[in-house]
This record gives C-alpha cells, sequence and structure tokens, in this order.
C-alpha cells in the first residue's frame, strides 16, 4: 500500500529526498544491502513507501455511519427516504466556529507591496474570543450568522429562529435541518426541541466525526481564510462587525456549492476501507522476512 505524503513529520535527513534515496546517493551506500537488515533496506527500495511520513485519519466506527450518511447524500442529491423534494422543500446546513480569538498585534501589520507578502507581528495581545454561527441554504448559497459571546443551545436556537422565521422557511412544507454532533444540538432531545418550535423542521444528524458532510464546513474554510487569517483584530466589536460584514457581501453573490459526493462513492470507499482493514498475506510473508 502506497504512503500518503500529504502531511510530513520529518524523518532522517529531514524529510523530502531523506531516507534511504538519500542514503544511496551516499558513496559508502554501496554495500549497505550487504549488512544485516538488509532485508528492510531491500524492501524500502523496491517500493515507494517513506515510514517517517503519515496522515492523521479517523475510522468510521459508528456502527450506523453508512445510513445516516446516505440520508444526507441523498438530500444533496434531491431526495429524501427514497422519494424527490417537493418544490418547497428547503435544506438549510448548520454549525458554529467556536472560540474565535482576538488577537491585536503589538505593532501595525505592514500591507504587501511587490515582491513582498504582508508582514504580520508575531505578538499579540488577547481581546477575548467569540463564535461564529451560521446556517447556508444548500440550494440558494445564502448565509445566516450571528455571533455570540459562546456556542450552545440558546445561541443556535436564536440563529434558528431568526432564519425560521423568514416566508421561505416559515411557509416551507419541509424545512432539513442539518446539523453535527455538537453539544449545541445533540441528539433526540434536539431533534424534538427543534420540532416543537418550528413543526415544519426535520433535523438531521450527521454521523459521528463526519462533519466534512456538512456543507456549512465549507463556508467557514473560506471566512478562515479571508477573513479571520492571520487574525489581527483590536477589539471583538471589530471582528464581530467584520465577520458580519464579510457575510453581507457574500451573500450579494451567493451560488450554491457543486456537492458531488453522493451516497455511491461513500459505499465505494467504505468497501475500499474495509478491504485494507487486514494486511494481504503477501505483505504480511514481506514483513515477516523483512524482520
Amino acid at each position: 500500500m502506497r504512503a500518503a505524503a500529504a502531511d510530513q513529520r520529518g524523518g532522517p535527513g529531514g524529510g523530502g529526498r531523506a531516507g534511504l534515496p538519500a542514503a544511496r546517493r551516499d558513496r559508502g551506500a554501496a554495500g549497505a544491502l550487504d549488512r544485516p537488515g538488509a532485508g528492510r533496506l531491500r524492501i524500502l527500495a523496491e517500493n515507494p513507501v517513506k515510514p517517517w511520513q503519515y496522515q492523521s485519519w479517523i475510522f468510521p466506527r459508528d456502527p450506523e455511519f453508512a445510513a445516516k450518511a446516505n440520508v444526507i447524500l441523498d438530500l444533496y442529491q434531491g431526495f429524501y427516504q427514497g422519494e424527490p423534494l417537493g418544490p418547497g422543500d428547503r435544506i438549510l446546513s448548520f454549525d458554529a466556529k467556536p472560540s474565535i480569538q482576538v488577537r491585536g498585534r503589538i505593532h501595525e501589520t505592514m500591507p504587501a507591496a511587490p515582491g513582498r507578502p504582508a508582514r504580520v507581528e508575531h505578538e499579540y495581545v488577547r481581546h477575548g474570543a467569540l463564535a461564529l454561527l451560521a446556517g447556508l441554504d444548500v440550494h440558494t448559497g445564502q448565509v445566516f450568522a450571528s455571533t455570540p459571546k459562546t456556542t450552545g443551545i440558546t445561541p443556535f436556537m436564536d440563529l434558528a429562529a431568526q432564519v425560521m422565521a423568514r416566508p421561505d422557511y416559515r411557509d416551507a412544507p419541509r424545512v432539513f435541518v442539518i446539523v453535527d454532533n455538537g453539544s449545541d444540538h445533540r441528539g433526540r432531545a434536539a431533534i424534538e426541541r427543534l420540532r416543537k418550535a418550528h413543526p415544519n423542521a426535520i433535523m438531521i444528524h450527521t454521523p459521528v466525526h463526519a462533519s466534512w458532510m456538512n456543507q456549512i464546513e465549507i463556508f467557514f474554510s473560506v471566512i478562515q481564510k479571508k477573513v479571520v487569517s492571520p487574525n489581527d483584530f483590536a477589539s471583538l466589536e471589530q471582528l464581530s462587525g467584520t465577520l458580519l460584514a464579510f457575510v453581507d457581501r457574500y451573500n450579494r453573490t451567493a451560488r450554491p456549492f457543486n456537492w458531488k459526493y453522493t451516497a455511491a462513492d461513500l459505499t465505494d470507499l467504505l468497501r475500499r476501507i474495509g478491504e485494507h482493514q487486514q494486511p494481504g498475506p503477501a505483505r504480511q510473508t514481506d514483513l515477516a522476512t523483512a524482520a
């Protein structure tokens, strides 16, 4: 199995072209394969494997992972419980970006210039933190947001109420509200709480550790790059105003994300994960021989 090297953590010789390839370029490497441990060197030489490089990942251990995920992926394709969505049905994707630190740099940031990037002072003064709560309309790309001091049930329900008060959602036959398993909206209690407040709202939870299925996370990535980083704000009020101003500007040209990942893609992924849970017999033999 080839080792993906997206997250390099240094290693023999410092990564990059380090390790065995670098050793073989050395004059003294000619006899390396004749010394004890040559079996391991042979395997590394014959296979593009760099053991000091790795990727972090989370194995899908929710026993209902596929069932929960397929509900969301089918919604993105315009279906719910095997039936096409109605013309008035809406899909909202909610989540929170908690505890955004407000950092005031102790020296004024120097703007970018030809041939030189912007320069941001490394040291800063903390001015508190706030949260960004947001909901994305999957069909239109419009974003609804608030910046409370912290996350929680009350801030989430307040933002949901603001959105559901709009005619497009208040009068919709069904409004599917996709959320992760954060404490703001976790479990059956959250489903009933939202349904009691808004009878046409149907809360759908992502599987555990599958927030990537929630499209609002794409917007959070955008706002992190375009607004939050490199984080130079003088006050909570400045950060809040900047975040909300960006949301207003974003909504003027908002378009839905072109989501292509389907339930069929997930089925194929889970099949491939299952195939790689245990090393194949040939691979086990090679490793045993090398040891």
